[in-house]
């Protein structure tokens, strides 16, 4: 098992390495994202309790939503410079997502390059004198070939799943910092009436 993952990663050839670079991107972006979206980083739930509730606000001080609360507390009756404050956060929470959506299209991509590059490789091995190729080599040469895009599409399919589930997160949290961030505003509004 092991000598045949050896052998896959040695039909990808030279292009085993932008491959190789594509995987642990996508592996860190995941992973960081992952990290840096939990509930308790973006919407820790007893500030979101104590705002819904009109509440004195504590806890949570270092979440996307307590970044929020302090720049409205600070820019009172500014709802624009709140709003546009809001939306940078929003986009901070999809730093690196981008980057997955060029991964998962780039991987197959790559591996379908180093197919053709290695299937050129095959048939040019084929004997000027009889026409005909060594089967076993043939064979076991077109076999390496496809283990480059084999590669590609293994590293394309978790880019595609986690950076739809990572989008997905962040939307929800877009639409749950909308309804915050009227409470947000009316409570700063009051205040410096």
């Amino acid at each position: 098992m092991f000598f045949a993952l050896i052998d896959v990663l040695k039909g990808a050839d030279i292009l085993i390495y932008p491959l190789g670079l594509c995987s642990v991107v996508m592996v860190f972006i995941i992973c960081e994202r992952s990290f840096a979206l939990r509930k308790i980083a973006v919407l820790p739930q007893d500030l979101v309790d104590a705002i819904v509730d009109g509440k004195p606000i504590t806890g949570g001080k270092h979440s996307v939503l307590a970044r929020i609360v302090e720049y409205a507390e600070r820019h009172p009756g500014d709802e624009g410079a709140v709003k546009a404050f809001a939306r940078l956060e929003l986009n901070r929470m999809e730093r690196g997502l981008p980057y997955l959506d060029i991964i998962y299209a780039a991987a197959p991509l790559i591996g379908l390059t180093g197919t053709v590059w290695s299937l050129l490789r095959v048939f040019s091995a084929i004997s000027g004198e009889t026409g005909l190729p060594d089967p076993v080599q043939f064979t076991s040469g077109v076999a390496l070939a496809l283990s480059a895009t084999l590669i590609g599409l293994a590293i394309a399919v978790p880019a595609l799943v986690g950076g739809g589930y990572l989008q997905r997160k962040v939307e929800g949290y877009a639409a749950q910092l909308d309804v915050l961030l009227e409470r947000i505003l009316g409570r700063t509004n009051k205040s410096a009436s």
